[in-house]
């Protein structure tokens, strides 16, 4: 497995930082993985791990505000400059492997991110993975007001949102790494948090328009984002192509939970099926 690191291109012609896993012998797929909030791409080795050897080469980016990545910690302007950033990342890697069968998987809010863009452009991909989709959140309602109006007249202002790092995963060893992780962070702002709200509604209004083979992963205990909202989505989803499978007593991460081999397993026969 070859290990590379790199920049590319975002809306608004931002420098992203990137990396990807490629396998030593030439790639039957790819899979193009978008990162959660607070997060970024360095935090999927169980996924690497066991489909790089496969003959999957995996890439990833960190968002604007994130990781490696320049911006100001947990901020956008619009969500239309992730659904850019996702567009322009994955025409970099289309031009990279450009015969590969070509996945896109997202987590938590990346889930949210890779649902919202697919329904929007689901041309050229063969199928998406959406880890516990952030189809809601769990801001109080008097805390989403005032963060709507904080929106309008300062929409830039750090917000330390205290995630709880407990609820990602049953693992304390997992826990403890995502705490001394010093690239992964809670800060954000107001406009981030409108934007995602707006996203999410957005997305539950539109998935009667799926189009394309789609797999959700959910852990039944997921304290961070509930797993009857994606449940909710999936019902929705049109097409016969589609699974979900909720993993009883899982957290939020469910490719860091202490059932990872289990779900990464699933995610192997899943992706084998689509490229039958």
């Amino acid at each position: 497995m070859k290990h590379q690191q790199g920049q590319f291109t975002g809306a608004g012609k931002i420098e992203l930082f990137y990396q990807c896993w490629r396998p030593d012998a030439e790639p039957q797929a790819i899979l193009v993985i978008v990162h959660g909030f607070g997060e970024h791409s360095g935090r999927y080795p169980n996924v690497v791990n066991h489909l790089a050897p496969l003959n999957y080469a995996i890439y990833s980016f960190d968002h604007r505000g994130h990781g490696r990545s320049p911006g100001k910690r947990g901020h956008i302007n619009a969500w239309s400059e992730f659904r850019g950033d996702v567009r322009l990342f994955l025409k970099m890697v289309r031009e990279q492997e450009p015969d590969c069968p070509l996945f896109l998987m997202g987590h938590s809010m990346g889930g949210l991110i890779v649902l919202e863009y697919a329904l929007r452009y689901p041309d050229g991909l063969r199928g998406v993975i959406a880890s516990s989709p952030a189809l809601a959140t769990g801001l109080p309602p008097a805390l989403f007001f005032i963060s709507r109006i904080l929106s309008k007249i300062w929409p830039g202002m750090g917000m330390d949102t205290r995630l709880d790092a407990a609820g990602v995963s049953r693992d304390p060893a997992v826990v403890q790494a995502y705490r001394d992780d010093p690239l992964v962070h809670s800060m954000g702002t107001p406009r981030l948090g409108t934007e995602m709200v707006a996203a999410m509604e957005w997305t539950l209004a539109h998935a009667a328009g799926w189009r394309i083979p789609l797999l959700i992963l959910h852990g039944g205990a997921d304290q961070l984002v509930p797993a009857e909202i994606s449940r909710a989505f999936f019902e929705q989803v049109p097409i016969t192509d589609k699974k979900r499978i909720e993993y009883q007593g899982g957290y939020h991460e469910p490719h860091n939970d202490v059932h990872h081999a289990q779900v990464t397993a699933d995610l192997e026969q899943w992706l084998a099926q689509h490229l039958a």
